[in-house]
């Protein structure tokens, strides 16, 4: 038998579940403590949902990793946090592994990291099974493959014996929650359970953990940066900022009226599926503050465009916002049983994120490109693909390799783009969007088809000085800023180097242009001679951005440029590339993951999946009228930071994983996860599985899709028209 814990969480909804009260973290550094966690108090009661966000920094993981009671053995923790009528936060680790587990079940970012690759899935559950419950191996099996079957893995009897690596991100984030909820524990902590995904795994998961809650009755952490997640997800909110609560309230309350000038900065920064008008975001200036030694004042004030004297007085306690002590002064009321709490001296004046009228963050003004008044068949085309297509083989053996498969990874795609306009390029991860921007930068005559840049056929090129000439019309920013950055060069050199490589550039021209560069991205040319590690992450993107400008493109091919920065952050690098758009006339090849930056930034949209364009057109005639059904489970798995919305939105879920990029055959290759398919009567199914649709416009004639049924109507699916059945490509 195994020794059973102390800990008896309560089954009574009206008694909190978890009571956590002053939870303080602190670290020590070379530069002195660092204190992570500055007073974190919390009810969280059984079935309900609380969403952490914040900043990078402002300790959201490192209060659920105290809570969990897996923090090293050098952090300081104090206060209290109460389960089951015990103090968790006393118990050694011995103890506290009887915990986790059994009534705490973790969630980690990093799925893959979280399983260990050399036992199989189901092996990994019946290990947590056994560990906290007198169970045989055979039933402890059982139980894992209905866990499996539970969070939607398919054919979970088999998956059950697959490794770790054989599993896609989705497939294993689902293998980690069965795992969390083996025991069915009373506490499921999720810390940024979505962030690596793509947006159709990102809403299959959000939808497994409301089947595990259900399953369960558990209450949620739910630690995220996603604003559009926690509205969907949580019931009630709590922003932390420099370790600290800064607000707290219910989801529909905060997201209505949130009183936190550090709240209304994340909201105004996030770009938003359903924002036409697609105005200029309002970032939040300068970084957080480092947890050192931090003076006696409100640690938003350096930030905050409100801020007053009184602010950098004394820092304000989390109240509950109404009410009155004697004397005038606000009224104190525990922030953990408080409807609504702010930490803000000036929370009483805000309303609609305005102060007297006036917005707390004024909105920058946004600029059009002169282009846009030309109208888009009139402009040049900056890049031409025609029938691209990359394949790579597909071996097996180790000392004599043997060819078993062709891998197609960009299938005959046509697309362009003109002068001072922005194509994006959406799909799920292998898709082909990297493969394509790739091929384009690589400048080289394709497989099949054409790549033209600025008027100028790759396969024309036959000497290296003509490569350079057109290479320095396109540039490309990446994805990770510290990782395209030489660590080792100041930020002179860096925008140096392509400049040399050009020639013709004295000394004293080069500084002069190098400031100017830095001047053009909100860089302080005083600043040249620091190394990128002196530099936050979007200043790093900042100088990413300023050097693939150094040569003066017309066009930009930008890989993921903010996916790794925080919401603040990405708004000021999203707002900059689009007055670089309009000042300088560039044209942008934009791949993201996250349609709302796409809608924002794009003037139009390609939509891949496996290899081809399965939709192409008007960014606001593609997200309005979205005709093919792989388009429509896009747009409906963007979660929006809007509560009420976010609740009544109709969400198209797919199942099972991509199938095979190496089969070829003649067909729709999304029909084995198509709704639509589903509904299809047998006369019309054989249609998508024997021949493979092609872009047709619809509409407008911008705006193309390939689906046979995308303008279908329910008549049209019943009508006994004969359907071709011989296979053709």
């Amino acid at each position: 038998m195994t020794e059973q814990t102390t800990l008896t969480p309560l089954k009574d909804t009206r008694q909190p579940l978890l009571s956590v009260r002053d939870l303080r973290v602190s670290f020590p550094s070379e530069a002195g403590r660092v204190d992570a966690v500055r007073g974190v108090s919390f009810d969280l009661h059984r079935g309900k949902t609380l969403g952490i966000v914040g900043e990078s920094g402002s300790g959201k993981s490192v209060t659920s990793m105290a809570v969990m009671g897996l923090l090293p053995e050098y952090a300081s923790v104090s206060g209290e946090a109460v389960l089951g009528g015990r103090n968790i936060l006393a118990l050694d680790d011995k103890r506290m592994s009887k915990v986790r587990g059994k009534h705490i079940g973790m969630i980690f970012q990093d799925p893959l990291s979280s399983l260990t690759p050399i036992f199989s899935i189901g092996a990994q559950i019946v290990e947590a099974l056994q560990i906290h419950q007198d169970i045989s191996s055979a039933a402890a099996w059982k139980r894992a493959v209905e866990l499996l079957d539970l969070v939607g893995i398919p054919n979970p009897e088999r998956r059950a014996k697959g490794f770790p690596h054989e599993f896609s991100g989705g497939m294993r984030q689902r293998a980690v929650i069965a795992m969390a909820i083996a025991n069915d524990p009373d506490l499921i902590i999720a810390d940024e359970p979505t962030t690596a995904l793509d947006v159709t795994v990102q809403a299959q998961i959000l939808d497994v953990l409301k089947t595990a809650q259900r399953e369960t009755g558990a209450a949620v952490i739910m630690i995220t940066h996603d604003l559009g997640v926690v509205a969907g997800s949580a019931d009630d909110v709590m922003v932390m900022y420099a370790g600290k609560p800064v607000e707290r309230a219910g989801v529909d309350e905060l997201f209505a009226r949130p009183r936190m000038p550090y709240t209304i900065g994340l909201m105004g920064a996030i770009p938003r599926l359903d924002d036409r008008a697609r105005d200029a975001l309002t970032p939040v200036p300068g970084t957080p503050p480092l947890l050192v030694d931090l003076p006696d004042a409100c640690p938003f004030a350096a930030r905050c465009p409100v801020a007053e004297d009184a602010c950098r007085a004394a820092e304000p306690e989390l109240l509950a916002i109404g009410g009155t002590e004697p004397g005038g002064s606000p009224a104190v009321e525990p922030p953990e049983t408080a409807v609504h709490s702010v930490a803000c001296r000036r929370a009483s004046e805000i309303s609609d994120g305005a102060i007297g009228g006036e917005p707390v963050f004024p909105v920058p003004a946004a600029r059009e490109p002169e282009a846009a008044a030309v109208p888009r068949e009139e402009r040049p085309k900056v890049l031409e693909l025609s029938g691209l297509t990359k394949t790579f083989p597909l071996t097996r053996g180790g000392l004599l390799k043997r060819k078993v498969g062709t891998v197609f990874a960009v299938n005959g795609i046509d697309l362009d783009i003109r002068e001072g306009e922005t194509l994006g390029l959406v799909g799920e991860s292998g898709c082909g969007k990297t493969t394509t921007l790739l091929e384009v930068m690589g400048l080289k005559p394709p497989e099949r088809g054409s790549v033209s840049v600025a008027g100028k056929n790759a396969a024309d090129l036959r000497h290296k000085r003509d490569i350079a000439a057109v290479r320095r019309e396109m540039q490309m920013v990446f994805q990770d800023p510290m990782g395209a950055l030489d660590p080792r060069m100041t930020v002179f050199d860096i925008l140096a180097e392509p400049l040399r490589a050009a020639g013709g550039h004295a000394k004293d021209d080069l500084t002069r242009q190098i400031g100017e560069l830095m001047e053009l991205v909100g860089l302080d040319p005083e600043h040249r001679d620091r190394f990128p590690a002196a530099f936050s992450g979007g200043q790093r993107q900042r100088i990413g951005i300023a050097r693939a400008l150094a040569t003066k493109p017309k066009l930009l091919v930008l890989d993921e440029p903010v996916s790794a920065l925080d919401v603040s952050v990405q708004a000021g690098v999203i707002n900059l590339l689009n007055e670089l758009k309009a000042e300088l006339g560039l044209s942008y090849l934009f791949v993201a993951h996250d349609l709302s930056v796409v809608r924002h930034i794009s003037d139009r949209v390609a939509v891949m999946y496996l290899g081809r364009i399965v939709e192409i057109g008007d960014i606001d005639a593609v997200f309005d009228h979205p005709s093919h059904p792989y388009t429509k489970a896009l747009i409906s798995a963007i979660p929006l930071p809007d509560p009420a919305a976010e609740r009544s939105r109709e969400r198209v879920l797919l199942r099972g994983d991509l199938p095979s990029p190496t089969d070829d055959s003649p067909g729709c290759r999304f029909v084995s996860r198509c709704p639509l398919h589903l509904t299809l009567p047998e006369s019309r199914k054989r249609q998508c599985l024997d021949i493979t649709p092609e872009l047709v416009a619809r509409a407008t004639p911008d705006h193309s899709s390939a689906c046979h049924f995308a303008d279908a109507t329910p008549a049209d699916l019943t009508t006994s028209a004969d359907v071709p059945t011989e296979r053709q490509s």
